[in-house]
């Protein structure tokens, strides 16, 4: 286990490095994605549409279920959105910015999408640690069996993060284990328990990840999230998931099924 040091930055498009890097280990690290004015405006979207769904009592975004736990003074409180930026202008912008566009190139030669009304949408994490949190980690797990509980045959798929929060590596947060984008099928479906399994693996790496900076995973990657060494406020990792997907264009809409995924689990996942 170790931390990793990959300070990229994304302009206008990738450079071969960027691709060269991606392709070898299936995650990507870009610092200050956001400046911290923009990282503000999201986190106030976010409070804003989370208290109208609240108060609303809403259960499902367009079939998928929200995720409900408590703040630190036991206020309710929703700690996974989805399909966020329907519900917000500055949030719609930032996924057709034309740097979040230019990721589609990772998954050349498959014709890349932002998946804005497709899958889960924009997904926003919202990780703290405190009691009666029902959100603080989550265990090993790829996010490619969805194509075959969907019927479909598993698609490369980019998960691309945008962090919100300060994470430092020592503090727990995002682990991956780099390469396992080009496991077998056996080993991406049993290498470990989806969800169940938390424990340390020798190969994995972290990050230290700050407030504004982006992440990009391979959807067939194994990664998880290792629960915040900090307690209350100062745990809170909120990060904000943009699904990029390849294959038949499946919108989604208020009269969508809930995912078959949704019904046995109670872990969500980005």
């Amino acid at each position: 286990m170790e931390k990793w040091t990959c300070d990229f930055n994304l302009d206008n498009k990738l450079t071969k490095e960027h691709i060269t890097f991606f392709k070898k280990n299936g995650v990507i690290v870009f610092r200050n994605f956001l400046s911290s004015e923009k990282v503000d405006t999201c986190i106030s979207e976010i409070r804003r549409v989370e208290n109208e769904w609240i108060a609303e009592k809403k259960e499902l975004i367009n079939g998928i279920p929200l995720k409900y736990g408590k703040d630190e003074n036991e206020n309710p409180t929703i700690q996974r959105l989805c399909f966020m930026s329907l519900f917000s202008k500055p949030l719609h912008e930032i996924l057709n910015d034309e740097r979040i566009k230019s990721l589609t190139e990772l998954l050349y030669p498959y014709e890349g999408r932002v998946a804005e009304d497709e899958k889960d949408g924009l997904v926003v994490n919202n990780y703290i640690n405190i009691p009666g949190s029902s959100f603080s980690q989550m265990g090993w797990h790829t996010d490619s069996p969805r194509d075959l509980f969907q019927g479909q045959r598993i698609m490369p798929m980019l998960n691309v993060g945008i962090h919100l929060d300060t994470c430092l590596y020592k503090n727990g947060g995002l682990r991956v284990i780099p390469g396992t984008q080009y496991q077998s099928m056996f080993r991406l479906l049993f290498r470990k328990k989806y969800f169940l399994d938390h424990k340390t693996d020798r190969r994995e790496v972290g990050f230290d990840i700050y407030s504004g900076d982006l992440t990009v995973h391979d959807g067939r990657i194994w990664h998880r999230v290792q629960k915040s060494a900090l307690i209350g406020e100062a745990s809170r990792r909120r990060v904000m998931y943009i699904p990029i997907i390849t294959g038949k264009y499946k919108p989604k809409n208020e009269k969508s099924k809930t995912p078959f995924y949704h019904l046995f689990t109670k872990t969500a996942h980005h």
